[in-house]
C-alpha cells in the first residue's frame, strides 16, 4: 500500500470530516513522516489540489455513482476524491496506478467490501472519461464547475470585475503561488538572501514590488531552510509587504498594529524603524500573541510589544498617542484564494455581508489612537468594494478630521501576486 497516497487521502478526510484546515494538517504530516522531496511534493499536489477541485470535483465522481454524493461514506468519498484527481488532474500519473493504489489503500482505510464500490467506481471513470467533460459555457455555473469556485463567487467576480475580467481572475485564483520571502534588513541584505538560495539550487528572483522581496520558484521543505529559522526572512507575499512600505514608519516613533497575528507586517514595521521606537501588536486571540513573540525573536526584533486587546478598544487604552497606525482588518481573504486551497469553498454570501460592520468599528476605534499629523493605513487582502472602497468612504463621511492621500487595490489577475487593498489617511486636525 503506498504511504503517501493514504497520507494524502487520511488529511482530505479530515478536513472534509472534521473541518481541518489543509495547510496545518499537511504541515504536521509531512513534518513527522519525512517523506523525500519527490514524495513530498506528490503529497502537497494530491492534497492541496483536490481541495482546490473540491465541489467541481464532486461533480465528476457524481457523474459515476448510481447513488447522491451524501450518501457515500466519508472515508470512501476521501478515497474517491484522491483517485479521480490523479485520473483527471495529474499527468503524470497512469490511470492504471491511480485505481489499483486507491483500491488498496481502500481495504485499509475503508473496508474490503467498500473497496469494491471504490474499484467499480474509479474503473468507470477511466473507461469513460468523456461522460464528466466539464461544461464549455460562460453561463456562471459551468464557469464555476469548470474553474474550481463556488458559483456564487463566480457571479459577485462578474458583478465586480465584468466577465472577462472575472475570468481571468478565476484562471489565475487555480496557478500555484510561489514561496515569497521578505528578506530580513537588520540581519542581511537581498544579494546575500539571492546568493545563498543560489547555492542550495533553489530557483529565486529579486521582486520589483517590494524592495526587501524574493520570490522563490522552486524550493525544498521550509523547515530544512536556515535562512528562515535563523531570522534572515520571513515568508511574507510581496504584496502584503507594501504595507508596511506604504505607512513608512520611522525610528522611535510609536506605531500601533491593531490586528496583528501572526506579526508578520509587525516584524516588518519593526525592521523598517531599525529595531527603535515602540510597536504595539494587538490581537484578540492569545494564542496568536504566542507567534507574534516567537516571529519576533526570531528575527531579532526586540520593540514589538504583544497586547491581548479587542481592536474596536483601541482608543479606550491609547487614545491620541500613535504616530501612525496599521488596521490590516478581518476580511474576506478574496484576493489569496490562489494561495489557501479550500478559502473558496469554506467562504459564504452572508459572512461577507457582515464584515464591513467590523472593519467599521476597528478602523473608527484605531483612528483615534492617533496624534494630529499622524498616519492611519486601513489594509486588507481581499478585492471587493464591499469591504473596501465601501469602507474608506463610510469613515471619511463620518470624520472630517481625516484626509484619504492615497488609496489602490493590486488586482492579483494584473499584479500576478496576492489581491491587495490599502487607503492611507492623515489625520489633520
Amino acid at each position: 500500500m503506498d504511504k503517501v497516497r493514504l497520507t494524502a487521502t487520511k488529511i482530505l478526510y479530515d478536513v472534509a470530516k472534521n473541518g481541518a484546515y489543509s495547510n496545518v494538517s499537511l504541515a504536521q504530516i509531512l513534518r513527522q513522516e519525512k517523506f523525500s522531496d519527490l514524495d513530498r511534493r506528490f503529497c502537497t499536489e494530491l492534497v492541496y489540489g483536490a481541495i482546490k477541485a473540491g465541489e467541481s470535483l464532486d461533480w465528476k465522481i457524481s457523474k459515476y455513482l448510481n447513488r447522491p454524493l451524501s450518501k457515500v461514506d466519508d472515508k470512501v468519498l476521501a478515497v474517491l476524491r484522491a483517485g479521480f484527481y490523479q485520473i483527471f488532474f495529474m499527468e503524470k500519473v497512469p490511470p492504471s496506478a491511480a485505481v489499483n493504489e486507491s483500491v488498496e489503500l481502500s481495504k485499509t482505510f475503508c473496508g474490503l467490501w467498500e473497496s469494491k464500490f471504490v474499484n467499480a467506481v474509479l474503473r468507470s471513470a477511466t473507461r469513460k472519461p468523456h461522460i464528466s467533460d466539464f461544461p464549455t459555457g460562460d453561463d456562471v455555473n459551468s464557469l464555476a464547475i469548470r474553474n474550481f469556485h463556488s458559483a456564487w463567487l463566480v457571479k459577485l467576480f462578474i458583478e465586480e470585475f465584468g466577465l472577462d475580467a472575472a475570468k481571468k481572475l478565476l484562471q489565475f485564483n487555480n496557478t500555484d503561488p510561489p514561496l515569497c520571502l521578505r528578506v530580513n534588513f537588520l540581519k542581511t541584505t537581498r544579494e546575500n538572501i539571492l546568493d545563498e538560495l543560489k547555492t542550495l539550487g533553489i530557483e529565486a528572483e529579486p521582486s520589483t514590488l517590494a524592495p526587501e522581496g524574493i520570490i522563490c520558484r522552486k524550493h525544498g521543505a521550509l523547515d530544512e531552510l536556515q535562512i528562515l529559522s535563523a531570522g534572515f526572512c520571513q515568508v511574507q507575499d510581496e504584496s502584503s509587504m507594501t504595507a508596511a512600505r506604504i505607512l513608512n514608519p520611522q525610528p522611535n516613533e510609536f506605531v500601533i498594529d491593531c490586528c496583528a497575528a501572526p506579526g508578520g507586517k509587525a516584524t516588518h514595521l519593526a525592521e523598517l524603524m531599525k529595531n527603535r521606537g515602540r510597536i504595539i501588536a494587538a490581537d484578540i486571540y492569545e494564542k496568536k500573541l504566542k507567534h507574534i513573540k516567537q516571529n519576533a525573536a526570531r528575527l531579532g526584533i526586540k520593540i514589538i510589544e504583544p497586547l491581548l486587546l479587542d481592536a474596536r478598544e483601541l482608543d479606550k487604552k491609547f487614545f491620541e498617542q500613535a504616530d501612525k497606525v496599521l488596521v490590516d482588518a478581518p476580511c474576506s481573504g478574496l484576493g489569496v484564494i490562489r494561495r489557501k486551497a479550500d478559502l473558496r469553498w469554506k467562504k459564504n454570501p452572508d459572512e461577507l455581508k457582515k464584515l464591513p460592520a467590523l472593519q467599521e468599528k476597528i478602523l473608527s476605534s484605531a483612528s483615534k489612537t492617533l496624534k494630529r499629523g499622524g498616519t492611519l493605513l486601513y489594509s486588507t487582502c481581499t478585492i471587493t468594494r464591499h469591504e473596501n472602497q465601501d469602507v474608506v468612504e463610510k469613515f471619511l463621511a463620518a470624520n472630517e478630521n481625516f484626509a484619504l492621500v492615497e488609496m489602490k487595490t493590486l488586482l492579483p489577475h494584473i499584479t500576478n501576486t496576492d489581491g491587495f487593498f490599502f487607503a492611507k489617511f492623515i489625520r489633520k486636525v
